[in-house]
C-alpha cells in the first residue's frame, strides 16, 4: 500500500489515502460517467480529510444512500461515500498527486444496470 494526497482543484479539500491502485474501476452510471470519476474504494481509516470539510457540499439522488461530496468552490468531486460501500471513502483517482492515470487499467463495472451488477462480483471487492 502507498500514501497518497490528493484534492480539489482549487486546493482548498485536501486528503491523504492509503491504498493499492490495483483495483480501479470505470463506472458507466449516469453520474460517474459524466464526472469521470475513477473509483477507489477504501476503508474509512485509510482515508483523512486533511482540510476542507466547511467547503464540501453533498448531492444525494435517488436512494440518498451514496453522498456525493464537491468543493463548493472548484466543484471537483475528489472523494464521496458509495452506495454499494456506505462504510467505505470512494476516492476519484484522478484527484491522486503524483499518479498516471494513464498507466492505470481500470476495470468496468455495469453502472447502467447498478442492481443487477452488484449481485456478481464488483471489480473492487
Amino acid at each position: 500500500m502507498t500514501t497518497y494526497d490528493g484534492g480539489c482543484h482549487c486546493g482548498r479539500v485536501r486528503f491523504r489515502v492509503r491504498a493499492s491502485l490495483d483495483r480501479v474501476s470505470d463506472c458507466n452510471c449516469s453520474i460517474c460517467q459524466k464526472k469521470g470519476f475513477l473509483h477507489l474504494i477504501v476503508p474509512r481509516e485509510h482515508f483523512e480529510l486533511v482540510c476542507g470539510a466547511e467547503e464540501l457540499s453533498t448531492y444525494r439522488f435517488n436512494t440518498g444512500v451514496a453522498q456525493h461530496h464537491f468543493c463548493r468552490h472548484c466543484g471537483i468531486h475528489s472523494f464521496y461515500v458509495p452506495r454499494s460501500d456506505p462504510d467505505k471513502i470512494d476516492v476519484n483517482v484522478r484527484c491522486l498527486e503524483g499518479v498516471d492515470v494513464d498507466a492505470i487499467r481500470p476495470r468496468r463495472f455495469d453502472g447502467r444496470h447498478w442492481e443487477e451488477s452488484i449481485k456478481g462480483h464488483p471489480p473492487w471487492r
